[in-house]
């Protein structure tokens, strides 16, 4: 593996994520990106990232192998008091550092749990053993202190896993210290990254990418970027570390994008479909209500986690079975066994039952297969039916064929509904 040369590594970065926990399916690494965001903000490049388990071989070998393209390696995880959290080790080997219990760790340890009423216990103790070459990197919200060190070119800093602690500790210490670091070197020049970023949905990736062509050339300090999931296709632009971009060319480079997406964009930014949908029911101070049979309340859960969606939101139904929409809805049985449940007619008199029962400014239903079983030859997987009664005129009905497994297809259903009553909301805006 070639080695990068001193200047290019100094605004390089690399994460390594410690945790057995994220190799098997019990968590995500959420950490990479928050880093990778935070040193962006200040001309760091995160370059690659790695996810190792609970051992300390692995973690030094992951260490040894960063040290080679990054000029600051950032690792969370691997702290905390048990016999798996090993960190503290495998760095103390990797860099030849004896491990040493430091005064100012066990006093910021101590003083954390005292404000929680205990005292540390033999495991916690381990926590306050530092590489003595080390500095300490105090943690504001928790016990497990972090450290950094230089090490053969390299700034090597080690956080907690817990989201909350390592984000208060980059934000509170790690940032000013490579700021700090960064001004100091003759070889470092870091542009501030800036990245774009545009939620879209109701186009598959390839047809973006084909919208897209074009806007963004090789030779240019910018990339675009694509990035499939159940929601959409995330489109961003993010600016280079290495060379400065003139402001009225991102912003040209956005207006383009704006311009050929147009309709399909929902968000510029981080926003939520229903942060958006949201913002909208507030604007023109409208209520909402919600029937769902093959989403089983996704959609409600989704409005709800919106804070200040009292305001709009007023109820949710799930109406799994005939039974319960013809209870709860009003759908004639007779529309039921004519059309079948999913239908669009059926979709239809849900939403228009769910409006007239609720008293709502508009109401969503939502009908479908989601699988894996249940299909029939005309009616397949992934076929949905969304029904919007906004009181005036007739109510909108549409269909959509979804692929995927049964999640992913109640996310897209989801999704398109909330989408459905974004337009719809825009359209009377």
């Amino acid at each position: 593996m070639p080695t990068v040369t001193s200047s290019a590594r100094t605004c390089i970065a690399e994460t390594i994520a410690i945790g057995s926990e994220l190799l098997v399916g019990g968590r995500a690494d959420s950490n990479s990106l928050f880093i990778a965001e935070a040193l962006a903000a200040i001309g760091v490049e995160v370059r690659s990232k790695s996810i190792v388990g609970d051992d300390e071989g692995d973690i030094g070998h992951a260490l040894m192998i960063a040290r080679q393209r990054a000029g600051i390696v950032i690792m969370t995880g691997g702290l905390g008091p048990t016999v798996d959290d090993c960190t503290r080790e495998a760095v103390a080997a990797v860099t030849g550092s004896r491990l040493a219990r430091r005064k100012e760790a066990f006093e910021g340890m101590k003083a954390r749990l005292a404000q929680w009423g205990r005292v540390p216990n033999r495991g916690q103790l381990r926590q306050a053993l530092i590489p003595a070459n080390a500095m300490v990197l105090p943690n504001p919200v928790g016990s497990a202190p972090g450290f950094a060190l230089p090490w053969k070119g390299t700034y090597i800093v080690t956080l907690p896993g817990v989201p909350s602690e390592m984000r208060a500790m980059m934000q509170e210490t790690v940032i000013p210290l490579i700021v700090d670091r960064l001004k100091q070197s003759k070889h470092a020049r870091p542009h501030p990254i800036s990245r774009v970023i545009f939620q879209t949905w109701g186009l598959p990736e390839a047809e973006v990418d084909t919208k897209l062509q074009g806007v963004v050339s090789k030779r240019e300090p910018i990339a675009l970027g694509l990035l499939a999931s159940p929601n959409g296709v995330l489109v961003s632009l993010t600016t280079s570390a290495r060379r400065s971009v003139k402001a009225h060319v991102l912003t040209s480079k956005i207006e383009e994008v704006r311009r050929r997406l147009a309709e399909w964009i929902y968000a510029v930014g981080q926003d939520t479909m229903e942060e958006v949908v949201g913002r909208l029911l507030v604007e023109q101070h409208r209520t909402i209500a919600v029937a769902e049979s093959c989403t089983g309340g996704l959609i409600g859960h989704r409005l709800t986690m919106v804070p200040g969606s009292s305001v709009y939101v007023d109820r949710g139904a799930i109406c799994y079975s005939n039974q319960a929409k013809t209870e709860m809805l009003g759908v004639p049985a007779n529309l039921i066994a004519q059309h079948g449940a999913v239908s669009r007619e059926v979709a239809q008199a849900m939403a228009t039952g769910m409006r007239e029962r609720a008293g709502v400014s508009v109401a969503l239903s939502v009908t479908g297969i989601a699988g894996p079983g249940g299909a029939t030859e005309t009616k397949p997987v992934g076929l949905v039916y969304i029904g919007l009664d906004g009181g005036a005129g007739e109510p909108l009905t549409k269909e959509f064929r979804f692929h995927g497994d049964r999640s992913v297809i109640k996310q897209r259903a989801a999704q398109a509904a909330l989408d459905m009553l974004r337009r719809w909301l825009i359209q009377r805006g």
